[in-house]
Parts: C-alpha cells; structure tokens; sequence
C-alpha cells in the first residue's frame, strides 16, 4: 500500500528511511505574520509551512562555531542515550524519530551503536502533530517489516513536554485499536523539561541541529498534515528542499560528531553511572516552570510559551516574538538567540525562576489586522 521515499532528504539511504508524501511541488509556505495570524484565528500550524529561514553568514558561523565547542559533549550524551536504550530494551530495536528535530538524533544513535555493537538499528524519521497525533500508517509500516522488533522513539530535547503528551496518548490510542503494546517511552539528547526517562542530559544547552532548519535536518521540512493533500492511506507530507543542496550540512553535523565517539568512549561507562546516580524520574518540572511564567506574563495560551534553546530559536526563526527570557546564569549557552533577538529587535528580559536557560514568548495578534 505504501512506498518507502527513498530519494526523499539528503542523508546516506543507510542513515534514515524517511516516511513522509513528498510535497515538493505544493505551494504551502506563508509568510511569518500571515502564518502567525492563521495559526491564532484557529487554523492548525501544520496545514502550512513556514518560508524557510536564510540565515546570515554570521549566524552559519556560530553554527560552526557552537559544534566546535559541542561535538564532544553531544558525542557523549547521544552515547549515554543510547546506552539507556540498550539496557533497558535490549539490540533488536528499531529507532523511530519524531521528523524534523528527531531526525539527526535517531542517525546519531544509530551510528553510536553501530560503533559500540557492530549492530545496524533499523531507523525511520515519521510524523507527529500536536493536537492530531502520531502517523498511524508510517507505524503500521515499521510494524509490518519489523514484527518481531520494539519501537524507539527518539527526538532532539523536551520543552514543556507538548510532544511526549501527544506521543502517550498516540501511543495508547493506536494499542488499543490494533491490539499492539507499542512503548510510548521517548528518548531525547537533552530533557530540561524532566519529561523523559531516557536522556544524556538534562541540561538546557545548544543544541547545534537547532541553530539551523531543513540544512540540518536533511533537507526535509516540518511535517505538514492538511486533507487536501494528505489523503487517509497516505504518511503526512514534508517538502525536500533540494534547491538547498549547496548549503545542505546535515551530513557534516552527524560525521563531525560521530567521529568523536572513539574520543568519549573511555568517559562512557564513568558518566552513565554518575548519571543513572543522579537521576529523577520525570517529574514535569519543566511545565510547572511554564505555568509560572503564564501567570507572571498574564498570557492566555499556553501555546504561546516556548521554553528552553531549542523552542526559544524556533519562536525567533518561524514565528513572532514578543519577548525572550533569558536566565543570565546560562548565558555561555545562549549567544546565539542574543543575535538573532537582536536582528529582529525582540526585547530580551531576565528571567530565572524557570528550569530552562530560555524561553520564548510569542506575540499575541490582533484579530486579522
């Protein structure tokens, strides 16, 4: 019934098998204000697509500059990860990214393992949308070619835990329908909003995937869920971006840090028990952050709060800011959402009763104006 896109997005075919309808020819991008406005008069953000942010060459220089700095911290969290996995639910896995953050984590995970294991992890990159859920059929694709293996579900970072709501209650849904017993468990790099029990980190730092869109997400859009192009046997859509090729870096990012878990591997087994020590169960601390900051700010949805870097350089590439928060503790993490605040002229105000080292505000619109 479906087709694997194989020729869809720019890593190596062995990286990442994407589950997406190509909508390369579909004319869906709005413009930041058009889109901002649709989005708060009620249409839901994944029917459109944002105009793809072109950053500045200083911004492509602090990308370059921050994997520089992170390669090997982020070598050794996608390790501490990974390891996680394997403990808990052994080598026959199959890993299943939340496209687009999730995308060059789950490569990552996988290259770890084929590193430490000599074992090639199966790897896709689906769709899931908040407030509409998971891809039934891109699940019931792994499934059928993988039935005897257990599902993992990798993404990039935690903000208020949106995601892992959406992905329990996916998860449960499609169990219960397809008598399966699919794991909602999510696993991420960095888990600052203590929603996840699989993690490297639970600090907020950089990311550097998060620096940059489709260039280093392979290409690929966010996921787009609109009925007049994404029929009920269809996976939801993406674009390519392959008119981007030239300054495509999705495969540079994963080898510049994969070639770093030779470097960690003596740190690997030290840190996992200083981290398995340390660690909480999660405990949403993250959304009692969030729900601090509605009521200090008086902001009626709570859709309008990004915490943590990831969310906070979203909020200031896709849509409109009204402030950013920033906890001046954590500023050595933040450089760059100081640049790009300062490019668009977005007030900055400290903030530190929050567990994030940001958060990003979104301006509430004017009905239609």
């Amino acid at each position: 019934m479906h087709k694997t896109i194989d020729d869809l997005g720019s890593y190596e075919k062995e990286d990442v098998t994407f589950l997406l309808k190509d909508l390369s020819g579909a004319d869906i991008e709005k413009g930041t204000l058009e889109r901002e406005r649709a989005i708060q008069n009620g249409t839901h953000y994944s029917e459109m697509l944002p105009v793809e942010y072109n950053p500045s060459n200083e911004y492509i220089k602090l990308f370059h500059d921050s994997l520089e700095k992170n390669k090997r911290d982020i070598a050794l969290y996608v390790a501490l990860a990974s390891e996680q996995i394997v403990h808990s639910r052994g080598l026959d896995i199959v890993f299943c990214s939340l496209a687009r953050a999730g995308t060059p984590i789950g490569v990552l995970m996988k290259r770890y393992i084929a590193f430490k294991y000599g074992v090639k992890v199966p790897h896709y990159s689906i769709s899931i949308v908040r407030g509409r859920g998971i891809d039934e059929n891109a699940l019931a694709y792994i499934l059928n070619r993988h039935p005897g293996e257990k599902m993992v579900f990798v993404d990039g970072w935690t903000g208020k835990g949106a995601i892992t709501k959406e992905l329990i209650a996916s998860i449960s849904r499609f169990n219960e329908k397809y008598n399966r017993d699919l794991s909602p468990e999510l696993a991420v790099l960095a888990d600052p909003g203590h929603c996840s029990n699989l993690y490297g980190t639970r600090d907020d730092f950089l990311i550097p995937s998060a620096c940059l869109n489709s260039t280093v997400s392979g290409l690929v859009s966010r996921t787009v869920l609109n009925d007049s192009l994404i029929g009920p046997e269809d996976f939801h859509g993406a674009k390519y971006y392959k008119e981007l090729l030239s300054e495509d870096l999705s495969t540079f990012y994963v080898d510049t840090i994969s070639s770093e878990f030779k470097g960690i591997a003596p740190r690997v087994e030290i840190e996992l028990a200083e981290l398995q020590e340390s660690h909480t169960d999660m405990n949403w601390e993250g959304l009692r952050s969030v729900r601090r900051i509605q009521e200090d700010f008086q902001i009626d949805d709570v859709n309008h709060i990004k915490p943590g870097v990831g969310e906070t350089t979203r909020v200031l590439l896709r849509r409109v800011p009204w402030k950013i928060l920033v906890n001046t503790e954590k500023e050595h993490y933040l450089e760059h959402i100081l640049m790009l605040a300062r490019d668009r002229g977005v007030p900055v105000e400290e903030y530190t009763d929050m567990s994030y080292s940001c958060c990003g505000l979104i301006k509430q619109m004017d009905n239609g104006k």
